[in-house]
């Protein structure tokens, strides 16, 4: 298993990550305790990561007045802080279409913020919670600490495949628009239209909705909660409920997750428990998805990293001691994971920019088809190598656990 020993260059990488550790008072993550919305067990694999299974995740906060109204409102709808995405949408089936809108009216923020309900209800709950918004498709809204917010690009409703964009540290509601320190590029709505553009344009007959989803509560800045994987944790658990949500009812949905930096470690944090719908999983910019290599992952899908050559998170250390860091990069040949073209990429942050290979080559992979990886093909790599069933390649992208080796196999002579 790749670095199942440590290596000469990561020893001293090693040492300072620990020598960081006790400077900023987090040894081993057991001195301080876990932050009060964490899941019930420490990062790093030093215990079973009891929030992903067994009991269910609570959903996005309600004000603590609301609530108990809600409980006890004449329909009797589910809890919103246990309730299954399953559970939430039986309910919304039995009921009148009449009286669910009134309940949305009634109950926007807990609606807004609760998988498993129509997608409808949803928009229309927290247009009323977010005016400002007015014409955008919201899927959750919640301005609390520092907030939860997930639109929609395209119809969620009569979409074949779904694409998911996770973002990382320092993203919050104030920022999503107009991006971290103001650098458009950064903003996960523009990251997300910049990638709806292309999929529409170079795979127009693809039904397809992309989904801008800060759904969890990032770390701040480059602190200690960046390098321990609590709300990665944390944002797995609530990913995984909302992709369960998102496939409810649609069994030919294909989805597809695609984590930047932080966010790709809620995406490794995740795989293990996502089902064979979720057919690719994409690491772009990632310090580590919380594993050693792709087996680790323990799913099905395809699994594609790359990091653009200065990108500074290159210089980060490959491994996770004492429950600080993230594990091997997934941009390592030696994690094992499909290489996408990024090597004109500019910077941490330039992934979804229009004229780099790593965004048509996103798009591809979204759309059901393999990227060209052939280097210097830049931008031009648009056409890459089509959907999934064109070029022999139908049905593959659902869960063979491609290798490069493999990968290379089967489209070698493809690429014109």
């Amino acid at each position: 298993m790749p670095h199942a020993s440590v290596t000469s260059r990561n020893a001293w990488l090693t040492a300072g990550l620990a020598g960081f550790a006790v400077t900023t008072g987090t040894l081993v993550g057991l001195i301080l305790p876990s932050p009060p919305d964490a899941p019930a067990f420490l990062p790093g694999g030093l215990a079973a990561p009891l929030a992903l299974f067994g009991p269910p995740v609570p959903a996005p906060r309600a004000t603590a007045a609301t609530v108990p109204a809600w409980l006890t409102d004449r329909l009797s709808p589910p809890d919103p802080g246990t309730a299954r995405p399953a559970e939430v949408a039986a309910f919304f089936a039995r009921i009148a279409p009449a009286e669910a809108t009134a309940l949305t009216r009634r109950f926007p923020e807990i609606v807004g913020n609760l998988d498993g309900a129509p997608t409808a209800l949803r928009y229309t709950a927290n247009a009323m919670r977010f005016p400002q918004a007015a014409g955008r498709q919201i899927l959750a809204y919640d301005e609390s600490a520092g907030g939860r917010l997930v639109e929609v690009l395209g119809d969620l409703d009569t979409a074949d495949r779904t694409v998911i964009l996770i973002p990382g540290v320092d993203t919050d509601v104030t920022n999503f628009d107009t991006g971290l320190g103001k650098v458009e590029r950064r903003a996960p709505r523009w990251q997300a239209h910049r990638l709806h553009d292309r999929i529409t344009t170079a795979h127009p007959d693809t039904r397809i909705a992309v989904v801008a989803w800060l759904g969890y509560d990032p770390p701040e800045g480059m602190g200690t909660a960046t390098v321990r994987e609590d709300r990665a944790a944390a944002g797995a658990a609530a990913l995984v409920r909302f992709v369960d949500g998102l496939l409810l009812g649609h069994p030919d949905r294909s989805v597809v997750l695609v984590g930047h930096s932080y966010g790709s470690t809620v995406t490794g944090l995740a795989a293990p428990h996502l089902g064979a719908q979720v057919t690719d999983l994409i690491a772009i910019g990632s310090p580590g998805m919380g594993v050693t290599d792709r087996p680790d992952l323990r799913t099905s899908a395809r699994v594609w990293a790359c990091a653009a050559p200065g990108d500074w998170i290159r210089r980060v250390p490959g491994v996770r001691l004492l429950g600080l860091g993230h594990g091997t990069l997934p941009s390592d040949p030696e994690f094992g994971a499909l290489p996408l073209p990024c090597d004109d990429v500019t910077g941490h942050d330039g992934y979804y920019d229009p004229g780099a290979s790593a965004l048509p080559a996103i798009g591809a992979i979204a759309a059901g088809g393999i990227p060209r990886t052939d280097p210097g093909a830049g931008s031009a790599a648009a056409g890459l190598l089509g959907p999934a069933g064109e070029r022999g390649v139908a049905g593959e992208h659902v869960a063979t656990g491609d290798t490069p080796e493999s990968l290379a196999a089967r489209t070698e002579g493809d690429v014109e």
